[in-house]
């Protein structure tokens, strides 16, 4: 039964470990991340970025029991359970699956998990145009055509990060 809970992110650790003594070892916590570079004082830094804010996923058989969300509610770095997770499961596991399903092998989401829409902006994350905005004009399976500013060109899909505006 997966749940989603809020967090805070200073003592996630804690609440791994609180978890583990109130529930043994047999729980999984999945949060999705994707990796962004930006440039600080002319430097490509990488920067984790939960794709869920403070919220993560965490899967026990005993979730559907309200007792033992009763004994987790004052867990370390717990702030609150969202409701409705029981009746969202099917939506929930259909969101996860997707998300692993592009993930990349250090785990972190690759661009083909966002649906990327012509006549839209967007903002690289990565790479040397790191915070500039463009637009896409055209899309093909591995490049998309994009104007930004006066200047057309095309770059490859998986070799940059970006996001929508």
């Amino acid at each position: 039964m997966w749940t989603i809970l809020k967090f805070d992110k200073k003592k996630l650790e804690s609440l791994k470990k609180d978890f583990s003594k109130k529930l043994g070892k047999d729980f999984i916590i999945y949060h999705p991340k994707s990796l962004i570079q930006n440039y600080k004082n002319n430097m490509l830094v990488d920067r984790e970025i939960n794709l869920l804010g403070d919220y993560l996923f965490c899967f026990h058989k005993k979730f559907q029991d309200q007792k033992t969300l009763g004994s987790l509610k004052f867990s370390i770095g717990l702030k609150y359970f969202l409701e409705g997770f029981l009746q969202s499961q099917e939506e929930i596991q259909f969101f996860i699956e997707k998300c692993k399903k592009y993930e990349n092998r250090n785990g972190y989401l690759s661009n083909e998990f966002f649906e990327m829409d012509v006549d839209s902006e967007y903002k690289f994350s990565s790479g040397p145009f790191s915070n500039m905005i463009f637009k896409i004009i055209q899309s093909q399976k591995n490049k998309i055509n994009i104007l930004m500013g006066n200047i057309k060109t095309t770059i490859n899909k998986k070799e940059f990060f970006f996001r929508p505006i």
